[in-house]
């Protein structure tokens, strides 16, 4: 809570209660069924206790960035939700999701069964080894920003700006949106 009384009190945090964030979630998947893989991903993030889903992009396909030549196209999207976890605990989440779709981290950018990047949670900035908030490539990334314009198209990455100012400055020639797929919300 943010208040220009310095005396109010934050009834929530002396209740006990943690404040409601906002999380993207970036979702890409080329190896396997990406599809399907995608779907579980939203599916799993439904099912997970004190996180709310809010809305789910479209499908887009998107051209495989760095990895080997021969690294098929991605499908991708962005979950936005709501929640009252802890950094620490969605990235645990997001690492036993892709875990449960088989992901298995051979070479870097090359094929995998399911990414669940956490993008943002709330305006936090977290710097530590195993988690970096916001995350450090979404605002070059096309086929995270795309996606999310679209369902939050006033979006904002801390520290990087507006997505809608960050994707002036960006090719989006390599992500297309595919309306012959879908995601059940």
């Amino acid at each position: 809570m943010t208040s220009p009384n310095p005396y109010a009190i934050d009834a929530d945090t002396l209740s006990g209660m943690k404040p409601i964030r906002q999380v993207v979630f970036a979702l890409g998947s080329n190896d396997g069924d990406p599809l399907s893989n995608l779907q579980g991903a939203v599916a799993a993030l439904r099912d997970t206790p004190d996180v709310i889903v809010v809305d789910v992009s479209s499908v887009y396909e998107t051209d495989a960035v760095g990895g080997p030549a021969d690294n098929p196209p991605f499908l991708n999207a962005v979950v936005l939700a709501e929640t009252t976890l802890d950094e620490t605990t969605l990235l645990e989440r997001a690492l036993a999701i892709e875990d449960a779709y088989g992901r298995v981290r051979r070479e870097h950018w090359g094929p995998r069964t399911l990414d669940v990047d956490l993008v943002v949670v709330g305006r936090a900035q977290v710097e530590r080894p195993d988690l970096r908030l916001p995350h450090p490539r979404a605002h070059e990334r096309a086929f995270v920003l795309v996606p999310w314009a679209e369902v939050e198209p006033a979006g904002e990455i801390p520290g990087h700006g507006m997505i809608a100012d960050l994707l002036e400055s960006l090719d989006t020639s390599g992500v297309r949106r595919r309306d012959d797929l879908s995601l059940e919300d």
